[in-house]
């Protein structure tokens, strides 16, 4: 049980790592369009991203599939871009319903991408470790457990601006997703040394 908890903390401490922004700025993006009435769709992002996250830490901790750090780097910032740049369409739009389908592929997307990026670390603490489920499981529930704090954080900022400080909502997301795009393109130029 200690080592399943140790893996807990080790994904809480994965995503909630403010010195790799990724998955907070990526999370952010995500969750900037829903609000409180709509959170079960962003929670079941948050899922679909866990899921994913995990299942190219799987392919990668059994060899089935290793891919290029270099290109995952660089493939990082670009999916963040992607979910901040689809959030600025979608205000320019007004279209009324958001594109869950798109919202689905970007972050299952971002989940696998980010998994490869993990896997060399995580693959170094499993690398004498015959039973690799209990860590896998330990660290997902640690991510899953990591994110839906970020998404409600996210809610509630939102939430703050939206209805209390009456910011039109159109207005929050585009300032917060280009407050995103800023932070995320110096990233995307650091990841052109590969």
């Amino acid at each position: 049980m200690d080592d399943f908890v140790f893996y807990i903390k080790m994904g809480l401490n994965h995503v909630l790592d403010f010195a790799a922004y990724d998955h907070i700025l990526f999370l952010t993006a995500l969750a900037l369009p829903f609000s409180f009435k709509n959170a079960k769709k962003v929670v079941l992002l948050a899922t679909i991203f866990t899921i994913t996250h995990c299942i190219s830490l799987f392919l990668s901790a059994y060899g089935v599939l290793v891919i290029d750090v270099g290109l995952i780097e660089f493939l990082i910032p670009v999916t963040i871009l992607g979910t901040a740049i689809f959030n600025l369409i979608y205000v320019k739009t007004k279209s009324g319903k958001k594109n869950m389908g798109l919202h689905v592929f970007a972050t299952a997307f971002f989940g696998l991408i980010h998994g490869f990026g993990f896997s060399n670390y995580f693959n170094l603490l499993m690398a004498e470790m015959e039973q690799k489920s209990i860590p896998l499981f330990g660290f997902a529930t640690g991510i899953e457990i990591s994110q839906v704090l970020i998404v409600l954080v996210v809610l509630s900022v939102s939430y703050l601006f939206i209805s209390r400080i009456k910011v039109a909502s159109s207005l929050f997301v585009m300032i917060c997703s280009l407050l995103i795009i800023l932070i995320t393109i110096p990233m995307l130029f650091k990841t052109f040394q590969w």
